[in-house]
């Protein structure tokens, strides 16, 4: 069987060089147009979005009721920063995003995306620890791994070696716990004793630190590109819940990548009921149509720094009216279309083709997730759970096996961000079965492919 390279195509190599630059300097193919679950490169390629580029197209490209609520509020105004006026868009949008969340979950701060969202958590609860006379609580203890965003604040409290060694000295690193990888475990425990181990691993974490030093702890309710979709036992959610009551501290849900009905819920939290303090959203609340994300907190939290001087805290593009208006149209979208049932019903269908890919190819050690947030870890030896040997670049080599098909799927390592393999399907919630069926005879191909690349084991 051929084994595909991503080749630079002669459309590329026509092109005058590049002036960007990004993790590497391999050229992609120019895009054309996108639309649905598709791209189509100006060589006449057509690709299958089969990971919603990093899991933000939400609705698909192109929707046309998106694209004409944004030319509309474009003809109005692009932008009119937060302090000079309020805007309608910003306004409704909160509103409506409001009665989507939790109850009582009513105070919106709109950002540009996933990295000023988590960092707007935890400087939203550091300022709430001082208004309310608890300046000691500063520790904001995270997973590992985990990953929360790139910048500075939002990396201090992302568990991955790779992306933080380098930038360690100019931060204050935060205390981890073990991200509840319980299907990893060898053990007489149930799954739900093991949610419960993981879950008390946080308290011993917070005595261990000083209960009077930690202010928050930061998760995500259906794991993202640092776990590759990993879902803890159902058994740990409400634990975390009452550890973090117990000892006064916030519990922040980075829904960055589950939330927006990616999951089957609106919230990647509401498979559990589980009530976070504050929520960090973006990705597929603007579903790529403009730079959006958003902090959503209760009014307990918010009115005390109101009451002593405000949110110490802004970005230019906070609460812009044409991001904003692509925002209200999005959700106005996904209710139209019944989006967040059909990820439901579509993730029933996508995650049972990859467990029947899971028997083909024994060395996927496990298929997890929930809606069309799905992972599939790949291992060495499924019995051992011996990792690939990091040489062998078995996640690039799948992602590029996929890609030279026409199927763009996504993976980063799961160890930290140094060592084990995966790969991850999170296409658009308005995909078909007949589309699931399409990107799944490629990753079966590409998988075979893979097998033979790196002699790893088929059955039968």
């Amino acid at each position: 069987m051929p084994t595909p390279e991503v080749q630079p195509s002669p459309e590329a190599e026509a092109r005058p060089p590049s002036h960007l630059f990004y993790l590497s300097s391999l050229r992609r193919p120019l895009v054309d147009r996108a639309e649905g679950i598709y791209f189509w490169t100006k060589d006449g390629r057509r690709f299958i979005d089969g990971s919603s580029g990093p899991m933000v197209a939400n609705i698909g490209h192109s929707n046309r009721n998106v694209l004409d609520a944004m030319k509309r509020q474009m003809d109005k105004t692009t932008f009119a920063y937060r302090l000079h006026f309020e805007n309608e868009p910003a306004e409704e949008l909160a509103r409506a995003l409001s009665h989507k969340l939790p109850e009582g979950m009513d105070r919106i701060f709109f950002v540009s995306g996933g990295s000023e969202a988590t960092e707007s958590c935890i400087k939203l609860a550091r300022q709430w620890a001082v208004a309310t006379g608890q300046p000691k609580r500063w520790k904001v203890i995270t997973r590992f791994p985990s990953y929360h965003g790139g910048t500075l604040g939002s990396l201090a409290i992302t568990g991955d070696d790779a992306l933080a060694e380098t930038f360690t000295p100019l931060m204050r690193v935060m205390p981890t716990v073990p991200a509840p990888a319980a299907w990893r475990d060898r053990d007489n425990l149930s799954m739900e004793q093991r949610g419960i181990r993981y879950a008390d691993m946080l308290e011993d974490k917070i005595q261990a630190e000083g209960p009077q030093s930690v202010l928050a702890f930061i998760m995500e309710p259906v794991g993202g590109a640092a776990t590759a979709a990993l879902v803890a036992p159902d058994s740990y959610y409400a634990r975390i819940r009452e550890i973090c009551d117990r000892y006064g501290i916030l519990l922040i849900h980075d829904e960055v990548m589950s939330g927006a009905g990616r999951t089957g819920k609106f919230l990647g939290g509401d498979h559990w009921s589980c009530k976070p303090d504050i929520v960090a959203l973006s990705k597929g609340l603007g579903s790529g149509y403009a730079p959006l994300g958003a902090l959503a907190a209760p009014m307990r939290l918010v009115e005390p720094l109101l009451a002593s001087g405000g949110f110490q805290h802004g970005h230019t593009y906070a609460g812009n009216p044409l991001a904003c208006a692509a925002g209200l149209a999005v959700l106005s979208e996904m209710d139209r279309l019944d989006l967040i049932a059909n990820a439901a019903t579509m993730g029933d269908v996508l995650i049972a083709e990859l467990k029947a890919l899971q028997k083909r190819f024994p060395f996927i050690a496990d298929v997890r997730g929930k809606g069309l947030l799905l992972g599939a870890e790949m291992v060495a030896d499924p019995e051992a759970l011996t990792p690939i040997a990091p040489a062998k670049k078995a996640t690039q080599r799948l992602l590029d096996h996929a890609y030279a098909r026409g199927l763009i799927i996504y993976g980063r390592k799961v160890k930290g961000g140094v060592d084990g393999d995966n790969f991850m399907v999170a296409p658009p919630m308005i995909i078909t079965r007949e589309q699931i069926g399409e990107m799944i005879a490629i990753i079966g191909d590409s998988l075979e492919a893979l097998a033979e690349e790196l002699d790893l084991p088929v059955a039968g």
